[in-house]
């Protein structure tokens, strides 16, 4: 059972995230174990060679396991991520980055999930993480 919409989540992450010059990624949907975000193309997120930059991907990649394990989990901010492991698989397009993530696991301590990205308008992946969260005691 959700426990925050991707409104939420989005509003969470501004409030909680504010330094970032615009958001981390947008939630654009959730539900049960499941969510998909969208990173914004932007200029600052170009590598030399006209690529989304690594750094971008694997933000995007945390920033889409935390959006999912809250709307599991309800607004726990200091849950934290515990490993990313990222393997880069193509050459994003210049363009918006689309995360699409599962929850594999969702313990009272650990969760451990996976993050497809995929370049908007391409329908092969361009990366995939699998990442773990700690969540914190109540």
């Amino acid at each position: 059972m959700l426990k925050m919409t991707a409104d939420e989540l989005n509003e969470f992450l501004g409030a909680h995230f504010p330094d970032f010059e615009g958001p981390l990624a947008i939630v654009e949907s959730v539900d049960d174990m499941i969510a998909e975000l969208r990173l914004p193309y932007s200029s600052k997120h170009l590598r030399p060679g006209g690529t989304i930059s690594g750094a971008a991907l694997m933000t995007l990649a945390d920033t889409a396991m935390y959006a999912t394990l809250l709307a599991m989990i309800g607004p726990v901010a200091m849950a934290v991520t515990t490993s990313l492991n990222i393997n880069f698989l193509r050459k994003p397009a210049a363009a918006d980055v689309i995360a699409k993530t599962r929850l594999i696991k969702l313990g009272k301590r650990l969760a451990v999930g996976e993050v497809s990205l995929y370049s908007e308008g391409h329908p092969e992946m361009v990366a995939h993480a699998t990442v773990t969260y700690s969540i914190p005691v109540n």
